[in-house]
């Protein structure tokens, strides 16, 4: 489908989306758990995902208005009785493709043209020395994998420097490993905030998880969880495209953005670093973002991948020059979105440079071009906030959004966004 969009003048207030990460999370935690209520869970297709992994396993889980009740397997996971389809989901596959390693018996895992892409050997590698067997069928690394537990634990190494993701998921299956298990991480961890994000949660359940130093993590084995229930808190990574509209194209105002471990948030400081007039009442979960000139920084993505398309558009609307450094993780998500958004924003007549691990972006003026989603929600959801500031723009495969933000061009019309919504291939 898509989506033409007009230079707008905006105004008004949103609720950020729950957080798509901390819902993932919630949902696996849970589900190892006996029973559990999750409050404002993100309903999206990558959610969705990990809620049919998880009953896959055993979990009987119930959807109501603002909640998911769900009645866990206690760590007692049964064999699925059939493939795991985790659609575009990286983080289900992640996250279960280490829970399938407590499963006496064998597990496959697979997902979209997308998902079958995407590397997944240090999670693999990291199984086996485990005492896991988990496979790749093609033999690359990528799904369809094969997983065979039991998992019995131990001393292991992970490369830290493709996705933080493969630690997150070690993380919530290992404390039901046999063994006590130490978690050693190679090179840099990347994304490092979404580490910190699945530790918190676990300890809120009641694992028991030791963080030797900052790359070294000992888990004591034969563990129970008891999650008993959760709040979901809004998406600091969904709410960068609005706050990002606020500095470009008038007045927005985004509630439910409360403190938490989400590392997306240094978008407000980098916006302030840019000339944004913006404040965050912390105690109100409210932050408000207005119309700024706005100048170009250097900015590190390490821990914040996620931004780089945001952060693509604002230097591409800004003065001067941006770069956005230590990104080349991002080129390993559902696209190569160092690439992808140096494609579509030339086609917008933006003076943008592609690096192997970063984007150098020479802002000035935008223009409206017909742009190409590359399926991907965050490519989408950037490149509308760029149509907002260049106007007569059209956008594809915006049915992306529902990946993480099924609301966001609804969204985009009350706060006044001249937005043509959609017509059908």
């Amino acid at each position: 489908m898509k989506v033409t969009i007009q230079k707008s003048d905006i105004k008004g207030t949103v609720n950020a989306p729950p957080s798509k990460s901390y819902t993932h999370r919630a949902i696996a935690i849970a589900a190892l758990s006996k029973k559990a209520t999750i409050n404002n869970p993100l309903i999206s297709e990558d959610t969705k995902a990990t809620i049919r992994a998880s009953e896959a396993f055993g979990a009987e889980i119930v959807s109501k208005k603002d909640s998911l009740v769900i009645k866990g397997f206690d760590g007692k996971l049964r064999i699925p009785d059939n493939v795991i389809d985790v659609a575009n989901s990286g983080t289900t596959l992640r996250i279960m493709t280490a829970v399938a390693s407590l499963v006496n018996g064998a597990t496959v895992l697979t997902g979209d043209a997308s998902i079958r892409t995407r590397p997944n050997t240090p999670l693999l590698n990291a199984l086996n020395d485990l005492g896991a067997e988990a496979f790749s069928t093609r033999g690359n690394g990528m799904a369809p994998i094969v997983v065979r537990g039991k998992m019995r634990g131990g001393p292991v190494y992970i490369d830290g420097s493709v996705s933080s993701q493969f630690i997150s998921a070690l993380l919530i299956a290992c404390p039901f490993a046999s063994h006590k298990t130490k978690v050693m991480i190679k090179g840099e961890l990347k994304s490092r905030p979404y580490v910190n994000i699945t530790i918190d949660m676990l300890k809120g359940a009641g694992a028991k998880i030791t963080a030797d130093n900052p790359n070294t993590f000992t888990i004591p084995p034969e563990q129970e969880y008891d999650m008993s229930s959760y709040n979901v808190p809004g998406d600091f990574s969904s709410a960068s495209y609005m706050m990002a509209i606020g500095a470009l194209c008038g007045d927005i105002t985004i509630k439910n953005l409360y403190p938490s471990e989400q590392g997306d948030s240094a978008l407000i400081e980098i916006l302030g670093k840019m000339g944004a007039q913006i404040s965050w009442n912390e105690k109100k979960g409210e932050v408000r973002v207005s119309k700024s000139e706005l100048n170009g920084i250097e900015v590190d993505v390490g821990k914040t991948p996620d931004l780089v398309p945001t952060l693509a558009v604002l230097g591409a609307a800004s003065k001067g020059t941006m770069v956005i450094g230590n990104a080349e993780h991002v080129r390993y998500k559902e696209t190569d979105r160092l690439h992808a958004m140096t494609v579509e924003l030339k086609k917008m007549g933006v003076d943008i440079t592609e690096e192997k691990d970063r984007l150098v972006i020479k802002g000035g003026a935008i223009k409206g071009a017909e742009v190409h989603g590359w399926d991907d929600h965050r490519i989408v959801m950037a490149l509308a906030v760029a149509g907002l500031v260049a106007g007569d723009t059209t956008i594809d495969t915006i049915e992306s959004v529902s990946i993480s933000y099924p609301g966001f061009f609804e969204d985009l019309r009350k706060v006044g966004a001249a937005v043509e919504m959609p017509s059908q291939d």
